[in-house]
């Protein structure tokens, strides 16, 4: 199996490194050394990592980080490019770190002047594919409209609570962004009613 994370880990510490510790991120309140941070405790502190989706113990995890983050830069990023034992021995990194890896990568790149698209691999535009309908439907959830999503060359999906239809047309890669809170800054389409292209536009998305 193509171990497209492993690729992406690399890719995304090179851009970590050449950005430098204190450069922005689509990350609201994270520099790259927040970023970074982030990434290693998910992956090597299980007693902090709990705290990202549970509440009452994310005074915990942002202690953690942010000593992360105090820490030397180079060793950070060092950590966050080596993939930690555990794993590569269950073999749960591509799982885990597919779609992880692919937008924190863009939340890099893209919080940059002039980015431009990256022109991913077919086989990696199908791989992010099989991600999208899963976390289109995860975080539009609750959404009180009928999202139409036009994955381009990919079977597509619908998603939200239902009512008037708006259709959201992209690439994979720009549509996990756009369904993971990223809308200003995934390069989609949407058509649909004006009340409701704007709704879903500044709508919180994602868990």
């Amino acid at each position: 199996m193509t171990a497209f994370a492993r690729a992406e880990r690399a890719a995304l510490a090179d851009s970590l490194l050449a950005a430098g510790p204190d450069a922005p991120t689509l990350c609201a309140g994270w520099a790259t050394r927040d970023l970074a941070a982030h990434l290693v405790l998910r992956e090597r502190r299980p007693d902090a990592a709990a705290g990202i989706l549970l509440k009452p113990l994310a005074g915990h995890t942002q202690r953690v980080q942010r000593r992360l983050a105090e820490g030397d830069y180079a060793a950070l990023v060092e950590k966050v490019r080596t993939t930690p034992a555990w794993l590569r021995l269950t073999g749960a990194d591509e799982a885990m770190n597919l779609v992880e890896y692919f937008i924190h990568h863009e939340d890099i790149r893209r919080a940059q002047p002039g980015w431009t698209p990256r022109d991913l691999p077919v086989s990696y535009e199908a791989a992010l594919a099989g991600r999208t309908k899963a976390s289109a439907r995860l975080s539009a959830r609750r959404f009180p409209a009928t999202i139409i999503v036009d994955i381009s060359g990919h079977e597509g999906t619908r998603v939200g609570r239902g009512g008037a239809e708006v259709t959201v047309t992209g690439a994979p890669g720009e549509l996990l962004l756009f369904f993971t809170g990223r809308q200003e800054h995934a390069r989609v389409e949407i058509d649909g009613p004006t009340e409701t292209r704007e709704r879903l536009r500044t709508a919180h998305l994602g868990l």
